[in-house]
C-alpha cells in the first residue's frame, strides 16, 4: 500500500516492472552467508528494503530499483547483524543516483518518512491552522486512493491523526492544562475516541456535488437522460414552495448535458432528477449502494440507512437536493466504491485494504481476490460518464481544473456542501476523481470537512491537495504520463525533488522494453496551455485575479454575453482578491462566477427530513 513501503506494496508484474523481492534476488545471494541464525537472506535483504530504501531521500525514492542499481556492503551488514558495529544498515548499502548514475550513500529524511497522502493532508494543515479561527487547518480531512478496477485500497489517511505507538497522546493538539481539564471533566476519553475515528469509514456528511455524477448515471441508464439535452439556468428554480438557488447566482445560461457537469449547475441537475423520478432514485442510491455499508476489512464502518431518503420521505424538494448531493448521508469510502463502478465499465467491486495474507517467512496463506458486488451501469454509460467527468478538468470552465498534476489527464467531479445547521457559513468541500483521463487506474477522493479559510466554500481547498498527491502516486504507481511536460511543470517536480519522475518514466520504459512517445517523455512545450500544470484557461494565481489569456476584446464580449457571464465585469476586491458584486456584496470566483462568500447573510429557504438529519441546502457547487 501506499502508506508503507515499496516492499509492502510491491511494482505491478502484469505490467512487466520487477517484483520487488525478486529484484533483490541478486543481493540476498550475495548474502547467503547470513542465511544462518534469526534472518535469513531473503527476510535481511526485505528489512533492509523496508526500512531503508523505501525511505531513501529524493531524487532516487521515486526510482525503479534494479539489483544492479544497489551496492551492499557485506561485511557491515554481517557486523550490524551480529551486533560487532554501531553503523545503521542505512550505511552498508549505496543507490545508484538516476540522474548522476553514481553510486551514493542512502541518505534518509524525516521528510520522506512520513506516506504520500499523509504528508499532503498534515501540510493542509499546518498552512492553514488558526488562519480564520483558532483551531486546525480543517475540522477534518480525509484521503482514499483505489484501485478502481479491482477495489483494492492503495491509501487510506485521515487529519487529524495520532501516534500509533503512543495512541494516547493529545500533546500534539492541546496544552498540558488542556488536557488536565479534559481530565478533571472526565472528557479525556470521549477526546481520544474522536481522534481514533477513521474518518474515511467513521464520519458521515452530506457530499455535495460529487454526487451529480450518480445522478447523471442514473438518468442514462434509466433513459430519462439520453446526452442531447439542453437546460436553461436563471441563477434558481422554484421547486414546491422552495426558491433554491444555483452555485452562480446570475446563471449559467443555456447549458447541454456535458456542459452541466462542467460548470456544476445546481439548476439543470435539478431538471434531471425530476425526469428521473422518485422511484428511480431511490432504487439506483442502493444500487450504488449509498446508504449501505460496504462491508470493507476494517472495524468502524458507519450505517447510514437511517440518513438517506426513501419513498416516503422524499418529495419534490428532497428529489430536488438530493440530485446535487444535499439531503442525505454518507460515508467516503461508500461514495468512491460507487464512483469507481461509474468508471471502470459498471462493476462494483467489494473494497479491501488486504490483497494477500503471509508467513513470517514470506509464504502466502491466502490471496485475497477481487469480489464484484453487482452491476450498477452498462458499460454505455460508463464510457459516457468518464466522457464528462473529463471534462470537469479539461473543459474551459471546468470546476476540477487545479486538480491535474503535472504531465498527466485526469477526470473527476468536484462538491462544496452546507452543512447544519443550514447558514453557518461552513462547508464540506472535496474532489472525486481517476487517472489516467482515457483509461482509469486509480481512482482519488479527498474531502476537506470545514476548512479554516475566510469562505469556506471552495473546492480548491480540495483539487490542490489532490493534484499534490498525484504528482507523487501516479509515478509511484508506474503510470506514464500522458501530456507534455511545460518548463514551469518541470520547475514545479525540481521544486518537489520530483525531477526523477521523467527519469523513471524512461527507466521504466528501458526494463520492460517499452517506448515512450515523444510527447510522453518529459519534453518541455511552449504551446498554449499545454501541459501549464493547470488545465487550460485556468486561475493560476493565488489572489482569485483573473490571469486566463484573452481572444480580443470584442470576442470576449460576445462570449460573455452569450453565456450571461457579468461577473467578468465585476470589481476586484482587493482585501480577497475575489470580484465583487456591485449589486449584492457577495463574492464570487471572477471566472466561473460561483459565489464563496456572503451567500450565509441569507437564511436557507429549503428545509425536509431524511432519517433524523434536515436534508435541504440552498446553494452548494
Amino acid at each position: 500500500a501506499l502508506q508503507s513501503s515499496i516492499v509492502r506494496g510491491g511494482l505491478k508484474s502484469g505490467s512487466n516492472n520487477l517484483d520487488i523481492m525478486k529484484v533483490f534476488d541478486g543481493v540476498s545471494e550475495d548474502l547467503s552467508t547470513l542465511k544462518a541464525g534469526t534472518l535469513k537472506g531473503n527476510e535481511l535483504v526485505g528489512l533492509i528494503v523496508e526500512n531503508v530504501l523505501s525511505n531513501l531521500k529524493a531524487p532516487t525514492r521515486n526510482t525503479i530499483i534494479h539489483w544492479s542499481d544497489v551496492q551492499v556492503n557485506r561485511s557491515l551488514i554481517s557486523d550490524i547483524k551480529d551486533g560487532n558495529s554501531n553503523n545503521q544498515y542505512a550505511d552498508a548499502i549505496r543507490v545508484r543516483n538516476p540522474i548522476t548514475k553514481e553510486f551514493e550513500p542512502v541518505n534518509l529524511s524525516q521528510d520522506y518518512k512520513m506516506a504520500i497522502c499523509e504528508k499532503y493532508l498534515k501540510q493542509f494543515n499546518d498552512e492553514h491552522m488558526n488562519e480564520a479561527r483558532e483551531g486546525l487547518g480543517a475540522t477534518n480531512m480525509g484521503v482514499i486512493v483505489m484501485n478502481c478496477n479491482n477495489g483494492e485500497v492503495k491509501a487510506m489517511a485521515s487529519y487529524p491523526n495520532f501516534d500509533l505507538n503512543n495512541p494516547k497522546d493529545l500533546s500534539a493538539y492541546y496544552t498540558e492544562e488542556e488536557i488536565a481539564q479534559m481530565e478533571a471533566d472526565e472528557t479525556y476519553y470521549d477526546t481520544l475516541n474522536k481522534l481514533w475515528r477513521n474518518f474515511c469509514i467513521s464520519d458521515t456528511y452530506e457530499p455535495g456535488s460529487t454526487a451529480k455524477s450518480l445522478t447523471l448515471a442514473m438518468g442514462l441508464e434509466t433513459g430519462r437522460i439520453v446526452g442531447n439535452e439542453t437546460y436553461e439556468c436563471g441563477g434558481s428554480l422554484d421547486v414546491s414552495d422552495r426558491h433554491i438557488r444555483c452555485n452562480v447566482r446570475s446563471g449559467h445560461g443555456t447549458l447541454d448535458v456535458s456542459g452541466a457537469l462542467e460548470q456544476s449547475c445546481n439548476v439543470a441537475f435539478m431538471k434531471m432528477g425530476e425526469a428521473i423520478g422518485v422511484k428511480n432514485t431511490i432504487e439506483f442510491e442502493q444500487i450504488f449502494n449509498i446508504g449501505l455499508k460496504t462491508n470493507i476489512d476494517l472495524a468502524g464502518e458507519a450505517r447510514t440507512a437511517s440518513l438517506v431518503f426513501n419513498e416516503d420521505t422524499m418529495g419534490p424538494t428532497e428529489l430536488a437536493t438530493c440530485s446535487f448531493g444535499q439531503g442525505f448521508n454518507t460515508t467516503m469510502i461508500q461514495m468512491i466504491t460507487g464512483f469507481c463502478s461509474l468508471i471502470n465499465g459498471g462493476n462494483l467491486y467489494e473494497p479491501h485494504m488486504v490483497s494477500k495474507i503471509m508467513t513470517s517467512d514470506g509464504a502466502t496463506i491466502q490471496n485475497i481476490e477481487p469480489r464484484i458486488m453487482k452491476q450498477t451501469v452498462s458499460p454505455t454509460t460508463s464510457e459516457k460518464i468518464i466522457e464528462y467527468c473529463n471534462t470537469v478538468v479539461t473543459g474551459e470552465y471546468g470546476t476540477g481544473k487545479t486538480a491535474r498534476p503535472a504531465g498527466y489527464m485526469i477526470g473527476g467531479k468536484t462538491g462544496t456542501a452546507q452543512t447544519l445547521p443550514r447558514g453557518n457559513g461552513e462547508y464540506v468541500v472535496s474532489f472525486m476523481g481517476y487517472a489516467p483521463a482515457d483509461d482509469p487506474q486509480i481512482a482519488i477522493y479527498v474531502v476537506v470537512d470545514r476548512p479554516n479559510r475566510y469562505g469556506q466554500d471552495d473546492a480548491k481547498f480540495a483539487t490542490r491537495i489532490v493534484r499534490n498527491i498525484l504528482t507523487e502516486v501516479l509515478p509511484y504507481l508506474h503510470i506514464y504520463m500522458t501530456e507534455e511536460l511545460s518548463e514551469k511543470e518541470i520547475k514545479e517536480l525540481e521544486e518537489k525533488q520530483l525531477q526523477d519522475t521523467i527519469i523513471m518514466q524512461q527507466h521504466a520504459a528501458e526494463l520492460t522494453g517499452e517506448t515512450i512517445p515523444e510527447e510522453e517523455n518529459g519534453g518541455a512545450s511552449g504551446g498554449d496551455n499545454a501541459g501549464n500544470g493547470e488545465a487550460p484557461g485556468e486561475d493560476n494565481s493565488e489572489n482569485g485575479e483573473n490571469t486566463e489569456n484573452g481572444t480580443g476584446e470584442e470576442e470576449a464580449e460576445e462570449e460573455r454575453l452569450e453565456r450571461n457571464e457579468p461577473w467578468k465585469d465585476f470589481p476586484i476586491d482587493p482585501e480577497t482578491g475575489y470580484a465583487k458584486d456591485p449589486n449584492t456584496g457577495y463574492l464570487v470566483d471572477p471566472e466561473t462566477g460561483a459565489v464563496v462568500a456572503g451567500l450565509d447573510e441569507i437564511p436557507s429557504e429549503t428545509s425536509s427530513e431524511a432519517g433524523s438529519e434536515e436534508p435541504s441546502a440552498e446553494k452548494q457547487e
